[in-house]
């Protein structure tokens, strides 16, 4: 998935999104816990907002995503900003950084991205594997819930300025949910079409404990967002906050 097409809208479709406030759970995390955030890696950056909103709070962040084209738009916006930070074009499950991390950050459900369990399970161990002893994984995920009764088999339309963009869902097994998205821009008076496909899958949490441990950490904390009030079966997104165990 090259999220071509997505990329070049991707910011005006999530604008309701507060990054600000992502950062605020981020930093409440970390005192929470005590942990400094050292080199941190915005794992799965997108166009990076999320990681400029944490550089521009003093932490030592880069990027890393597997769209060449959303990366293109992260490395602009940080230029446009003052910013250098150094943003790589990876796959999380081939991750493979140039040193140790003492943070990582994950957010926007890009741990749903990853439909097959054995893919995930290698994503969390090769983000181990480039962690100090102690260092702290903290990501957010959809939650079954969410893909049952909110995506499910729901149609979105966003009507926008620069596009018009109907946005199919189709729940499917194992509580995946593929994702169509067809994107009209006004050229003149035509439009044009393209189009995104990729899917999402909602895991159940304790599975994810069980991954997170086979793979080396020790889950310290499961949150509600912002809040950091302990989940109820009604949330639609929680916060995972894992510690590395011990070093390689």
């Amino acid at each position: 998935m090259s999220y071509i097409n997505f990329a070049e809208y991707y910011d005006s479709l999530t604008g309701n999104v507060n990054y600000k406030s992502i950062a605020d759970c981020i930093d409440k995390i970390l005192v929470k816990h005590n942990h400094k955030s050292g080199i941190t890696l915005d794992l799965a950056c997108g166009t990076g907002s999320l990681t400029l909103e944490l550089a521009k709070r003093g932490y030592d962040v880069y990027g890393a995503d597997m769209s060449v084209s959303m990366l293109s738009i992260a490395r602009q916006k940080a230029a446009e900003n003052g910013l250098d930070i150094m943003f790589l074009c990876q796959q999380m499950d081939k991750l493979d950084l140039f040193g140790t991390i003492d943070t990582c950050v994950c957010v926007l459900d890009s741990i749903n991205h990853i439909t097959d369990k054995k893919i995930l399970k290698k994503a969390f161990e090769r983000v181990a594997l480039f962690m100090v002893k102690d260092a702290l994984f903290i990501f957010d995920v959809n939650t079954v819930y969410k893909h049952k009764t909110v995506l499910g088999n729901n149609t979105y339309i966003y009507d926008l300025p620069n596009v018009y963009c109907v946005w199919q869902n189709k729940l499917s097994a194992n509580n995946i949910v593929n994702i169509d998205l067809d994107f009209f821009e006004k050229n003149g008076n035509l439009y044009s079409r393209t189009t995104e496909h990729f899917s999402e899958r909602a895991y159940d949490i304790d599975y994810l404990k069980e991954l997170l441990e086979e793979s080396g950490f020790s889950v310290v904390g499961i949150y509600k967002p912002q809040t950091l009030d302990s989940p109820d079966e009604k949330d639609e997104r929680v916060v995972f906050v894992a510690r590395k165990l011990k070093d390689q």
